[in-house]
């Protein structure tokens, strides 16, 4: 075996492992959302099947002919991809989100293909170590064309092919083609036999498998798996559904319907500004119900919204009733970065709604980024944040006290039954100027209005430790 073959191999192969790695997040959030824990448990356990599968190949390769062994392994890293499929669609929808879910989910799912396909290298190595005086040129360039071959699997998968196709057809496209070059370098190379015709039906069996496992996602793009589900008993009200989550909801008569509670908590803050037109900044689109309350019942105003996903734009015009124009626009992009463009005192609202999976982007939440929005903040204008939390409410309270480093006025509405053990949406309120007209105006929850006394000291989020993850209660 030539050395431009032998660093083909393992570059091939280690790519396919972080084509895995990354899609396994995909694949994985619907039922297990994403966040900071599901990424890393699919890492923690894709390593593991790499140390694993290169023991294993090292192994192998002393002990039998490894010219006979790669084409199989090659094989049975394809196959194994297929299986994942159907693993994580059976397994998922009643694993559960929390650590050792997911762990359990990315074990069952990508340890033993990444394992099939790591062993490959050493396999490799032991063909093309004749001598002990090239032992650390191949052993260097091995590792040097494994580790290009990572680094393109991982850039090609994050910035090309997860936005280009859906995550299912990648992995059976992927395997595919494991499994046809495995069966060719068994047929090129010594005339090694093929597996059985037994193992041949089951591998056609768990690619049929695959192919026809159900999938819950109506798009999916980079940033999730979702769907738009109308209601049972009102064909005009649609849930936009995003992995774990319904993400909002859309009456298309009625835009003045909000049919969460936490979105009349919104609601109640914008009908208790003062009357007449506002200018509204949305930090995240969801399903546009809340701009589409304010334009129903404060005509004349204008609203911005920075949403990060384009497809959910999309879907949101096809599906949900979404009309831009002057009144309604849309700027698509990481919303820190955008808040650079936006003018000083140019809002009268800022509603602060973005999430991943359970938690709100940790970079949306500290002092920095809140210093930003008290800059784009209208003197008397509000900032209201939804935020997900429960127990000891930790995230919340940290939140509030971060808020309290901008604002001298701010509160919390809360459900009627709080305090809850189990996370809940909470709306927090900051302004420059006293909230006594909330009071009597929010009527979907219990107004908090002794910040101090409710914080108890909590920590200030700052770009440099926001552990927002960590601090959020765990359904």
């Amino acid at each position: 075996m030539s050395r431009l073959h032998a660093q083909t191999i393992v570059f091939a192969t280690s790519g396919a492992v972080l084509v895995l790695e990354i899609l396994a997040g995909r694949l994985m959030a619907p039922y297990v959302g994403v966040s900071l824990e599901t990424f890393t448990g699919i890492i923690g356990t894709i390593l593991a099947g790499i140390a694993l599968g290169a023991a294993v190949g090292g192994r192998l390769a002393d002990r039998r002919d490894p010219t006979s062994l790669i084409g199989a392994a090659l094989i049975v890293g394809g196959v194994l991809s297929w299986l994942s499929i159907p693993i994580v669609s059976f397994l998922g929808p009643g694993v559960g989100n929390e650590v050792p879910a997911i762990v359990i989910l990315s074990l069952f799912g990508f340890f033993l293909p990444a394992m099939a396909l790591t062993s490959v290298g050493p396999m490799v190595a032991k063909i093309r170590l004749q001598s002990l005086t090239e032992t650390g040129e191949v052993v260097g360039g091995l590792s040097a064309a494994a580790t290009v071959g990572a680094l393109v699997g991982t850039f090609f998968t994050g910035f090309v092919l997860v936005s280009a196709a859906p995550t299912r057809p990648v992995i059976l496209v992927l395997g595919l083609a494991l499994v046809i070059w495995g069966v060719v370098f068994s047929v090129t190379h010594g005339g090694q036999k093929l597996p059985s015709g037994g193992l041949g039906i089951v591998a056609l069996l768990i690619f049929g498998l695959a192919t026809v496992s159900a999938d819950p996602c109506e798009f999916e793009s980079a940033y999730a798996c979702g769907r738009v589900v109308t209601d049972d008993d009102d064909d005009s009200l649609r849930f936009l559904i995003l992995d774990t989550l319904r993400h909002g909801a859309v009456d298309l008569d009625d835009p003045t319907h909000l049919e969460f509670r936490y979105i009349n908590i919104i609601g109640d803050a914008v009908d208790a500004l003062p009357e007449g037109p506002i200018d509204a900044l949305h930090l995240g689109g969801g399903a546009f119900s809340v701009p589409g309350y304010i334009n129903a019942t404060r005509p004349g105003s204008t609203n911005l919204v920075l949403e990060i996903d384009p497809l959910l734009v999309d879907v949101a015009e096809d599906e949900l009733g979404l009309i831009l124009g002057p009144d309604l626009s849309v700027r698509t992009g990481d919303a820190r970065l955008a808040l650079d463009g936006l003018a000083t005192d140019s809002y009268d609202l800022i509603v602060g709604d973005a999430f991943g999976g359970l938690s709100v982007p940790w970079h949306l939440t500290t002092t920095e980024f809140i210093g930003e929005l008290d800059r784009v903040l209208r003197p008397g204008g509000l900032y209201v944040m939804n935020v997900i939390d429960g127990g000891e409410n930790r995230f919340a309270e940290a939140e509030l006290a971060t808020l309290a480093e901008h604002f001298d006025h701010l509160a919390a509405v809360v459900p009627n039954d709080w305090p809850r053990p189990a996370p809940v949406n909470q709306i927090l309120i900051a302004s420059d100027t006293p909230l006594p007209y909330l009071v009597v105006d929010v009527v979907h929850g219990v107004i908090v209005d002794d910040v101090e006394a409710f914080t108890g000291g909590a920590m200030v989020l700052r770009d440099d430790f926001a552990p927002v993850e960590q601090l959020a209660a765990n359904p």
